[in-house]
């Protein structure tokens, strides 16, 4: 079994900052990718910023230059900084991983429980 856990969601004003955190746990070989999705009133689920085990970063355009998405291997954990942040990022944030089990050696994705974001404006 593999747990991702997410942290740190909550209410901000408009133009202000939050940060998000999600630890990995259980039967984990190895974390390709981490990252992060978001669904959004009236829109599907949305890919918002991924990192891979080199740490190469790939962000939707609507957050780029103002999210900031890392990891700490050691710890299987991947942050979500979010700055300048905007009423249409309100939504829930899921943590996603792809990752290797340890026991069966098999490639799979997984999701956390998602967390409120909340923007006013």
């Amino acid at each position: 079994q593999v747990q991702l856990v997410e942290s740190g969601g909550g209410l901000v004003q408009a133009g202000g900052s939050l940060g998000l955190s999600c630890a990995a746990s259980g039967d984990i070989f190895k974390i390709n990718v981490m990252g992060w999705y978001r669904k959004t009133p009236g829109k599907q689920r949305e890919l918002v910023a991924t990192i891979s085990s080199i740490d190469m970063t790939n962000y939707a355009d609507s957050v780029k230059g103002r999210f900031t998405v890392s990891r700490d291997n050691a710890k299987k954990m991947v942050y979500l900084q979010m700055n300048s942040l905007k009423p249409e990022d309100t939504g829930v944030y899921y943590c996603y991983s792809n990752l290797q089990s340890r026991t069966w050696a098999r490639v799979s994705d997984y999701w956390g429980q998602g967390t409120q974001v909340t923007v006013s404006s």
